[in-house]
């Protein structure tokens, strides 16, 4: 069983060469942050934005591919977590018929991003890695919450 979720948040920390994305559930209370590359955090920044590179970057010749050969980005999912490491696919329609591709979740979403495919996660990931409040706090960086100024 999957649940539909949606990237509620892209936290890039210029001081860190990990980023992170938020998802959370559409109808529920559950959410959870991954860790991604920087790269795959500012492509899906710059997609949500609309903004359009003047070249295609990876994600866009991904997708500038998948409809040159007839199909199309139907939704995402994330099916699997193992020891902190996160496996989705995309799931393609071409020819009537639906493709399963592996990709990383970062890059997944990086491609669905401009397209606002859905999103959907594996319960047995949602119960391994969610946490029931509204937000992820982000990681605090050296220096921040120190009371001993």
């Amino acid at each position: 069983m999957t649940v539909p979720m949606e990237l509620s948040r892209v936290l890039i920390l210029d001081s860190s060469p990990e980023q992170f994305i938020t998802l959370t559930e559409c109808d529920g209370p559950r959410s959870f942050a991954i860790r991604i590359g920087t790269h795959e955090a500012v492509a899906i920044e710059r997609r949500l934005r609309g903004q359009t590179p003047a070249r295609p970057q990876t994600h866009e010749l991904l997708s500038a591919t998948i409809r040159a050969l007839g199909g199309e980005l139907e939704r995402i999912v994330i099916h699997r977590v193992e020891n902190g490491t996160y496996f989705a696919n995309l799931i393609i329609r071409c020819d009537g018929e639906l493709i399963e591709v592996d990709a990383r979740p970062s890059d997944a979403i990086a491609l669905g991003a401009a397209n606002r495919v859905p999103i959907d996660v594996a319960e047995a990931v949602l119960l391994e890695s969610a946490q029931e409040r509204s937000e992820i706090d982000p990681p605090i960086e050296a220096g921040e919450g120190d009371d001993d100024d």
